[in-house]
């Protein structure tokens, strides 16, 4: 007996191989000991193949599209043309259709420093089919380009669903192998949510947007084909008085438009959208969110009008996580946390993604809303209530991974592990969904940690996930 009391004790303290290495406990959960090779993250020049220009005079470039309406009957379409303004009409058609409609949308520059973009044009779709193959085709006055999209299913409680998730992408060579392991992962995500930091342009001297424009070439594979639902981060915020740029989010704004006014935001840095079964929450980490703020009044408004019966998985996305074991950014998301922490509490969030700090990480379902400014509560509980909160600032961009962790790993802290890679999450049903982060390893995407969500609002038993 003593030797099996013994034998168990050593295999808690070592616990199990997964695919790519030892995994460690610690006081909290488990703390990979996957050692990844520590080169610095190096940004593709501008002549690689992924920034390929479209051959043609004025070819439509950059082509990206993202959810244009509150349910998914509708698309934005965006792209830029070079030469001259050219036209902002698309085509589009359902694969079965053989007449094509067709819908105008909008021109809008910008000047930014010694910078002066492309027209960038913006045409929203309506009134498209749920679940559907549609084409669509740019550039009708001159180089046309033709792609493809298949919309949503229905928004109901059972709807199957299956979300990419990545952050803090950048365009280095890791940022290459992410989006390539995200396109050959067997299980294919039909949009991603996209948690913050898209191009780094801001990283280079006078925030060279050039940077911009290569980054719209580099993910164009992906979002020209399917919607990407975007997060603002801190290098989207491109502001720097001091040669003379004093408006926050200037080029993103100008490139990336979100359908705000669909949820009635009053601004495009914070939003909602339904798609298929969840409910989908953008925040802004870098705009107000004090008390009477129009952030703090519109999420106030918005968790509530949330209907768990329609669309059952309720998820958050936002760039500054809340909770961060990492000394990368240490509680730079503290502030929001308290002001609206207890809401996703009350209203049983299912889970928030973040990015911002450059490692992944997932926390068990804690909460800290107890404490206050004399109790000294000030420790997270686990709360099966609260949702599970998941880093993944882990995309491949310039500034590289954040590899120094806290030690000890604390108790709320379920999995961390500082590698580049992405996630997806599977909605099976109202109740469950599988989730899975894929490390970048030796050529191909490792499966380093994966659990079973139970929903909050459905399934709200002791279990919140399961380990598989």
């Amino acid at each position: 007996m003593g030797f099996c009391k013994w034998f168990l004790l050593a295999f808690l303290c070592v616990l199990a191989v997964d695919d790519g290495g030892l995994l460690l406990l610690s006081n909290g959960g488990v703390t990979s000991s996957f050692v990844r090779n520590e080169e610095k993250s190096i940004d593709m020049p501008f002549d690689s193949d992924v920034f390929r220009v479209p051959s043609g005079y004025n070819a439509p470039q950059q082509v990206h599209i993202t959810q244009g309406d509150h349910v998914g009957k509708a698309v934005i379409v965006s792209w830029v043309t070079v030469d001259e303004p050219g036209s902002s009409t698309v085509l589009y058609w359902p694969q079965d259709g053989t007449q094509k409609d067709q819908a105008t949308g909008q021109i809008t520059t910008y000047k930014y420093y010694n910078y002066t973009s492309g027209y960038i044009h913006h045409c929203t779709l309506h009134n498209l089919e749920f679940n559907t193959k549609y084409y669509y085709e740019v550039g009708i006055d001159h180089t046309t380009r033709t792609f493809w999209f298949v919309t949503p299913p229905a928004v109901g409680p059972d709807v199957a669903y299956t979300f990419g998730i990545i952050g803090d992408l950048g365009q280095t060579y890791d940022s290459n192998i992410t989006l390539t392991h995200y396109e050959m992962n067997p299980i294919k995500g039909e949009s991603v949510l996209y948690v913050g930091d898209l191009s780094y342009a801001d990283h280079y001297p006078y925030h060279d947007n050039r940077r911009w424009d290569s980054w719209a070439r580099f993910v164009e594979r992906s979002v020209a084909y399917q919607p990407w639902i975007w997060t603002a981060g801190n290098h989207e915020l491109d502001y720097d008085p001091s040669f003379g740029e004093n408006k926050p989010f200037k080029p993103f704004l100008h490139r990336y438009h979100v359908p705000f006014e669909a949820s009635r935001s009053t601004e495009p840095l914070w939003y909602s959208i339904k798609r298929a079964s969840a409910y989908i929450i953008v925040l802004s980490s870098y705009s107000a969110y004090g008390t009477y703020t129009p952030q703090y009044m519109w999420l106030m408004e918005e968790l509530p009008k949330v209907n768990r019966s329609e669309t059952p998985w309720l998820i958050v996305l936002m760039h500054s996580p809340w909770y961060n074991s990492n000394t990368y950014h240490y509680m730079e998301g503290e502030t929001m946390r308290v002001m609206f922490e207890p809401w996703f509490v009350q209203y049983k969030v299912d889970v928030v993604f973040a990015g911002h700090v450059h490692a992944y990480e997932r926390s068990n379902r804690i909460s800290n809303v107890a404490y206050n400014i004399v109790n000294g509560k000030c420790t997270p509980v686990f709360d099966q209530n609260a949702p599970v909160y998941i880093t993944i600032g882990d995309g491949g961009n310039i500034e590289g991974l954040a590899t120094i962790m806290t030690e000890p790993q604390p108790n709320y802290s379920a999995f961390r592990e500082a590698s580049f890679g992405h996630a997806t999450m599977e909605i099976k049903n109202r109740t469950h969904a599988y989730y899975s982060w894929h490390r970048n390893s030796d050529g191909y995407a490792v499966k380093s940690d994966s659990v079973v969500f139970f929903n909050r609002y459905w399934y709200p038993k002791n279990e919140s996930a399961i380990e598989t």
